[in-house]
């Protein structure tokens, strides 16, 4: 066997070998882990890793290469993909192209070979924290110096939202203007399979510019990092609130909670994964999720404001869903759009179509 070539080192000392793929370049990036058993290339590309290091728990990945029509961006941001096993030959006719190349492409690191039971349990035990992806040949008190030296950027969503106004099913009957801080594109797909309009507007585009564009329906995209660090964004929602419906995902749901005047805190270890259960409180009926977010709303802070709860998380019972209904406004933490994950809570777009319809 040959020796490792590249490592993790962990803040806390922790350090892990591994072999190199995709692009082979130095990085320091949060660590953090996903449940899924599939959807790597979705994981891959979506806008919401940006500036994260990602953990696959389940052992196989690459094994069906990767697809044109399955990338949430076309622009991949996410820091590093670290897995136990990686298979660069990969079986279904789908494939255009190996995961491994597509790393390499969009500057992506990849170490494979890697213990990530063990390394799992201790994002678990200790919490989501910072990591130098390196040559294995670096030295431990070198690595903990580049760690204790990195400020983490705040600039996540201005990077990867979009930036000029992007139209799409020009035809459709409901018009939606999506404040984009990292959307996934399926998001887009789903409202369009129910006859909307669609137009894409960048993170900071002001209150009055999206009135003018005299939406049906406003909708605020997920993205990266922590929502104190957009204020424009929650300003802009403070202004749009009753002018017609709103709904959030993700970190639209943090940003909608905090214009009305709730709280956010970052999780331990955050929500990756495509089989979180939450609880649906009006109906009582349980939908299995997919999740990917570090920060979640205050409960607490929610009885100052508003907003009334709608979903629970059943593992951790943090809050995954709000509503407003004299403002038409709701949101929920999870990915009803999937891609990767179940599809128990699509329902929540036709929730918004019905809420558009009644004017």
């Amino acid at each position: 066997m040959r020796e490792p070539d590249k490592k993790i080192i962990l803040e806390d000392g922790q350090e892990y070998y591994g072999y190199s793929f995709g692009a082979d370049r130095e990085k320091v990036l949060e660590i953090v882990f996903n449940t899924s058993m599939a959807g790597y290339q979705e994981i891959l590309s979506d806008p919401s890793y940006t500036d994260q290091a990602v953990v696959m728990t389940y052992p196989l990945i690459g094994n069906y290469g990767m697809a044109e029509d399955d990338y949430e961006d076309e622009h991949p941001t996410i820091g590093a993909l670290i897995v136990h096993e990686y298979n660069d030959e990969p079986s279904n006719f789908r494939s255009s192209e190996t995961l491994g190349s597509v790393m390499e492409r969009f500057d992506i690191s990849g170490i494979y070979g890697v213990d990530t039971r063990k390394l799992n349990r201790s994002i678990r035990d200790f919490g989501s924290r910072k990591a130098l992806i390196t040559s294995a040949e670096t030295p431990l008190d070198e690595g903990m110096k580049i760690l204790n030296e990195h400020t983490p950027p705040k600039d996540a969503v201005s990077r990867v939202s979009c930036k000029t106004i992007q139209e799409f099913n020009t035809n459709g009957s409901f018009h939606v203007a999506a404040i984009d801080c990292g959307m996934k594109q399926n998001i887009v797909r789903s409202l369009i399979e129910r006859d909307c309009r669609v137009t894409v507007v960048p993170w900071n585009t002001t209150a009055q510019t999206i009135k003018a564009l005299n939406p049906d329906g406003i909708f605020i995209s997920n993205g990266p990092g922590n929502p104190e660090a957009v204020p424009a964004v929650i300003e802009t929602v403070k202004a749009l609130i009753g002018t017609c419906p709103i709904f959030g995902i993700c970190l639209g749901h943090q940003i909608i909670s905090l214009a009305y005047g709730a709280k956010t805190y970052k999780l331990k270890f955050g929500h990756r994964g495509g089989n979180h259960s939450v609880k649906n409180i009006e109906t009582g009926k349980i939908e299995i999720t997919s999740q990917n977010h570090s920060y979640a709303v205050d409960l607490d802070s929610l009885a100052n404001t508003p907003l009334t709860v709608t979903h629970i998380n059943l593992l951790d019972g943090t809050v995954e869903g709000v509503k407003n209904e004299k403002d038409r406004v709701f949101s929920v933490q999870y990915h009803p759009e999937s891609a990767p994950g179940p599809q128990d809570s699509a329902y929540l777009f036709d929730m918004f179509i019905r809420m558009m319809g009644e004017g």
